[in-house]
């Protein structure tokens, strides 16, 4: 069978490698499409630092079942699903305690271990996902989807709130589709007009350019001076995350799902004094993904919207490298590498 590897930095390209054998408790699935992750693209570009090389990319997926043991889940052949890429150690503080999404030695497919850009892969039955009839590139989606789903899920977020998103990339717009889906007032932020546009349809209720808005204007008057009950960081950006400071209101939540680098330098006594109360957020549960495939199959949400392009397997480099040179109006590029489902 094809793969897609990277050997090392800026270098990827197809490999055959033998098509693998189901272990005991194993499904044998034949990959759709996959999405590229911003994972991915750092894994391309030599800037992840948990990948090594070579290593074949991809936890953003859909497949379907060739083979399958008998289980109490009802899986079998011909079902089109997708799964959940977070392997867990099962023996860490945090494992026992429930939250295996930040297992102490978390293995995230196409980070640590290999990934779905190949053909055909093998997965624990465990971690097959229904895919209550949604069709590959749907699937493909509900991975990104469930990190901004989970992130919100950390915040108890209600009907009726005001909630500020700082970001309008692909997490940003993901957890405006769910925090609109929960009911809230959504305002999104970006630098880039063309991500404000896609936000617009996807009903933001108010977009912020922070290039050329008076942002502290803008979002007094949507809050009518009240500031913000939920503040969402989904860029990773020292001055975005002292916005949601700035701008949640007394008592209010703060969720981190971008992943930065840069250090982030603030007075932390401003903490206290509005009592603010802050998350971190990293992977998801299976139960996530579960509410986000119920939540499309009930054709309230369009994630395909979210869709830039969709690449042959054999062109998967000129998406990568489409990738590293986004200019802000490219979403998500998935991969082929099934016309099934």
């Amino acid at each position: 069978m094809k793969a897609i590897q990277i050997t090392k930095p800026y270098e990827i390209g197809i490999i055959e490698k033998e098509k693998p054998v189901a272990k005991e408790g194993e499904a044998l699935l034949r990959v759709l499409y996959c999405g590229i992750c911003g994972a991915d693209v750092a894994s391309f570009t030599g800037n992840q630092p948990f990948t090594t090389y070579p290593r074949i990319p991809g936890h953003e997926f859909s497949a379907q079942i060739v083979s399958v043991p008998e289980n109490g889940k009802g899986f079998k052949a011909g079902d089109i699903i997708t799964c959940n890429p977070y392997f867990n150690c099962g023996e860490c503080y945090a494992c026992k305690r429930g939250i295996v999404n930040a297992c102490h030695d978390n293995q995230t497919m196409g980070v640590q271990r290999d990934g779905s850009f190949q053909e055909y892969i093998t997965i624990p039955v465990e971690r097959l996902i229904d895919g209550k009839g949604l069709n590959g590139k749907q699937l493909a989606l509900i991975e990104p989807f469930s990190i901004s789903a989970h992130a919100l899920s950390r915040a108890e977020v209600k009907k009726g709130d005001n909630l500020l998103i700082m970001g309008a990339g692909p997490i940003g717009l993901f957890a405006l589709l769910r925090a609109k889906s929960m009911g809230a007032r959504v305002a999104i932020a970006d630098l880039l007009e063309s991500r404000l546009n896609l936000a617009k349809e996807y009903g933001a209720d108010m977009i912020i350019n922070s290039k050329t808005d008076d942002f502290s204007v803008k979002c007094k008057d949507f809050t009518d001076g009240q500031s913000f009950d939920v503040c969402v960081e989904a860029c990773g950006a020292p001055e975005t995350f002292l916005a949601c400071i700035d701008e949640a209101a007394h008592g209010a939540n703060i969720i981190l799902i971008g992943n930065g680098k840069r250090e982030t330098t603030f007075v932390h006594s401003i903490i206290l004094k509005k009592e603010l109360n802050i998350f971190g957020s990293r992977n998801a549960f299976t139960r996530d993904f579960e509410t986000l495939i119920d939540l499309v199959a009930s054709g309230s949400v369009d994630v395909t919207k979210m869709i830039t392009d969709v690449y042959d397997f054999e062109n998967a480099k000129a998406a990568f490298d489409l990738l590293v040179n986004n200019d802000g109006s490219i979403n998500k590029l998935l991969i082929k590498f099934s016309d099934a489902g």
